[in-house]
């Protein structure tokens, strides 16, 4: 399976709110730069997951956006379902609910593995919050932003 670059890009965005953010807001052109994303590409990735409930936005000086719950309360699957929509149809292309094709015949194709397979990677994504991804990076030594050494000379 293959998600678009617009999931990768919520996913780099809403990680780096959550790991660099430290609860304040960040301005998009800064995750922008940090994450290598063109900035007006994020913006718009921004506005949905901020309709989605993810993200807020603050505006102003000292504005941009920060995390509008929990980092244990957001899951891959909600990142990727405010980008895309929901997960999975669970019917193959073509077919209706009961595996009828368009001229109303049924069809020997297994439609139900569609929806097996949507539950099972919407459950997969359910079980990874941003919190758990900050955690893993942190343990794999992802620098922090403002954590970079001192060189201090004389």
């Amino acid at each position: 399976m293959r998600f678009s670059h617009q999931v990768h890009y919520a996913i780099y965005g809403v990680f780096d709110l959550a790991y660099n953010g430290r609860g304040k807001p960040v301005q998009v052109r800064v995750i922008s730069e940090r994450q290598s994303i063109p900035t007006r590409y994020l913006e718009q990735i921004f506005q949905r997951l901020r309709r989605a409930g993810i993200v807020k936005g603050k505006r102003g000086p000292g504005g941009g956006y920060e995390l509008a719950t929990d980092p244990e309360t957001i899951t891959l699957r909600k990142i990727v379902e405010a980008v895309e929509g929901p997960i999975g149809g669970g019917r193959s292309p073509g077919q209706d609910e009961v595996g009828r094709d368009e001229i109303g015949a049924l069809s020997a194709q297994p439609s139900f593995v569609w929806l097996l397979l949507s539950d099972r990677i919407r459950d997969l994504l359910d079980d990874f919050s941003v919190a758990e991804l900050c955690r893993i990076a942190s343990m794999q030594g992802v620098p922090r932003a403002g954590s970079e050494a001192q060189d201090y000379q004389i």
